[in-house]
């Protein structure tokens, strides 16, 4: 599948070429933190036990799908209002008919028979008891949803008729047809009638449909709950940066990343680098997924491989042959539960979300997997020479242009982008078709300049 239609070409040029001239990125080991924890793995520790091989990329996402449908499946009612963004357990189908009975498509007149039409008294509104019978050669005023007389044979428009000056007789200023202007009953469905099928996502469309179809609840599957760890003594929650403390990057923007995702995030901590208190906080958890950020690799104050093996837990991912990101880590943490430990660098953690928090959840979920599709890329990109890239880009002109400030620890390429293109080992020439992660919010093209 190709690029997805994008703008013209919007002059973003002189941008890049400006920004063409920043100084290349740091090696992922060398760049500081700045979303709490260690950037990459570090020299070996006592702490720690031996490593396997990091994953490949495509074999990580795998793995972390499997998992997801491996968990006990669940599902539950819920009214129509708390249904948004799940997905249905079982079809939904026609409880009445639509429309449940003949209706008027436009304000007008309801008339039986060839005109001209005697004007009887009164009108029929929406949502008012069955009117009487027509009979033929009579019309009467008709509103928008209002119910068909019983011996009408059409809908006159307002725009298309006209009284005589005494309001007792009804003309037509063009040809009348059987039928006209009538919504006749089950035009849209008949009760039975299966209108989507089990699996769907319910948008907001769906609720509407659900509802005019009779539906007060529906049968969904919940979304999972998630529980994030925010981990670092480093760490600043407002204010400036200062006396070596920086920003949390990652907490404000994790629990919105996962709910566009499909997740119910329950709750987002922040703890210092202690691992008694990260074990406490991950075996008491009661979300079906933990996130943790930071702490995956193996320097003095990382704890997360030393607390997985106190709880018990499975490591399936044990770091991964990816860029940025690749200490990430899933792990089994009781019976559908789960850890993926994101690295602290912030794009080095979405790179983690999309490799592995993204399957997991979208299996616990229930929801499709997205269609993949490629695009050609208008410039070069440099490699890695054993691990996949993703590097953020946008769609400009059938193209995807790859952005600048792609360094782990940096948010400014991603904030820009319409998503990550899969750049395998080696790297990519230009105009060579790589795929690409769509951003969950993006609108491919229609961004104005190219920032970075």
């Amino acid at each position: 599948m190709t690029a997805r239609s994008a703008g013209a070409d919007d002059g973003s040029d002189e941008a890049l070429a400006l920004l063409r001239e920043a100084p290349p990125a740091p090696p992922e080991h060398e760049t500081p933190p700045a979303g709490g924890g260690s950037a990459e793995p570090g020299p070996p520790s006592d702490r720690t036990a031996p490593r396997r091989p990091a994953a490949v990329w495509d074999d990580a996402r795998a793995v972390a799908a499997r998992a997801g449908r491996a968990a006990p499946g669940h599902s539950h009612r819920v009214p129509l209002e708390s249904a948004l963004g799940e997905v249905l357990t079982q079809p939904l189908t026609a409880l009445t008919d639509l429309p449940s009975f003949d209706t008027s498509a436009m304000d007008g007149w309801a008339v039986a028979g060839p005109g001209p039409w005697a004007v009887r008294d009164g009108g029929v509104l929406a949502g008012h008891s069955a009117p009487g019978t027509l009979a033929d050669g009579e019309a009467v005023r008709i509103a928008t949803g209002a119910r068909i007389p019983a011996g009408a044979t059409a809908v006159i428009r307002s725009e298309h008729a006209r009284s005589d000056q005494a309001r007792t007789q009804l003309q037509a200023d063009r040809v009348v047809l059987h039928g006209q202007d009538i919504r006749p009953r089950g035009q849209e469905c008949r009760s039975g009638d299966v209108l989507l099928p089990a699996t769907a996502l319910v948008t907001p469309a769906v609720l509407g449909l659900a509802a005019a179809a009779g539906y007060d609840e529906l049968s969904t599957v919940p979304r999972p709950r998630v529980e994030i760890l925010v981990l670092g003594d480093e760490l600043l929650t407002q204010g400036l940066p200062h006396d070596g403390l920086i920003r949390d990057a990652l907490g404000p923007m994790l629990g919105f990343w996962l709910r566009a995702l499909g997740a119910d995030v329950i709750g987002t901590r922040r703890l210092k680098d202690d691992a008694g208190a990260l074990l406490a906080a991950v075996t008491s958890s009661s979300a079906d997924l933990v996130i943790t950020t930071g702490g995956t690799a193996a320097g003095p104050v990382d704890h997360v491989h030393p607390v997985l093996r106190k709880a018990g837990a499975e490591l399936l991912v044990d770091g991964v042959a990816v860029r940025p990101g690749h200490p990430m880590l899933l792990a089994q943490i009781g019976v559908g539960k789960h850890l993926v430990g994101l690295p602290g660098n912030p794009l080095a953690a979405v790179s983690g979300l999309l490799t592995l928090a993204e399957p997991l959840l979208r299996e616990l979920a229930g929801r499709p997997k997205p269609v993949t599709y490629t695009a050609p890329l208008r410039n070069e990109v440099q490699g890695h020479p054993h691990d996949t890239r993703l590097v953020p880009v946008v769609h400009r002109a059938e193209r995807v242009v790859p952005l600048h400030y792609n360094g782990p620890a940096m948010l400014r390429g991603i904030a820009a982008a319409d998503g990550l293109a899969v750049v395998a080992p080696g790297g990519a020439r230009a105009g060579e078709e790589v795929e690409i992660l769509d951003l969950p919010w993006s609108q491919a093209g229609s961004g104005g300049g190219c920032f970075t």
